[in-house]
């Protein structure tokens, strides 16, 4: 498991009889992380993985995103929702070597409410993708999940992206998302 430790994930994995790894530094094809590995799960990996990995895990690499993908690819995805008022969700996709543009496995939709703040709507999205993960991971371990290819539209963002809009972030991650609504739309 790439990324930091998701003790609720791990529970899961191993619940299954299967010894999970995890780390959150970046690796390569050369990773003692890899070796003895059947599947690769990233979840908050800051780090992309070389095509030589993925081509390694072929169908065996999958990425949950806190974003309703093709939208809001990469960096802060929760922010991002808002801030350009797109859909708003969840997404297990298969990694390719491309920023979060895998095939999809499963997704659901996330709504928030007008008290929410940005902690509260990412605490959402947490749950949720991680309940996403517990109905899926039993189709995906056994190779029985049908995955369709992204849609072309879409966004992404790098974390200095974010830069021109922190002044917006006046109480930090509990700013209520209300404000930040539709801002970064011209």
């Amino acid at each position: 498991m790439l990324g930091p430790k998701r003790n609720n994930i791990i529970h899961y994995l191993k619940s299954f009889g299967d010894e999970v790894i995890n780390t959150d530094k970046k690796i390569d094809e050369r990773s003692e992380y890899l070796e003895d590995v059947d599947f690769i799960i990233s979840y908050g990996y800051r780090y992309l993985l070389s095509k030589n990995v993925i081509n390694r895990f072929n169908r065996k690499a999958v990425n949950l995103h806190i974003s309703l993908l093709p939208w809001n690819r990469g960096a802060d995805p929760n922010l991002w929702s808002f801030l350009e008022d797109t859909p708003k969700g969840v997404t297990i996709h298969y990694m390719d070597s491309g920023l979060d543009t895998g095939d999809i496995i499963a997704q659901r939709e996330v709504g928030y409410t007008q008290q929410d703040t940005l902690r509260t709507s990412y605490d959402r999205l947490i749950k949720e993708i991680e309940n996403l993960f517990f109905e899926v991971w039993p189709y995906i371990r056994s190779g029985r999940v049908k995955a369709f290819p992204q849609p072309k539209e879409g966004t992404y963002h790098r974390l200095i992206d974010k830069k021109p809009y922190e002044y917006l972030l006046t109480e930090g991650w509990d700013t209520p998302v209300t404000k930040l609504i539709g801002k970064a739309l011209k």
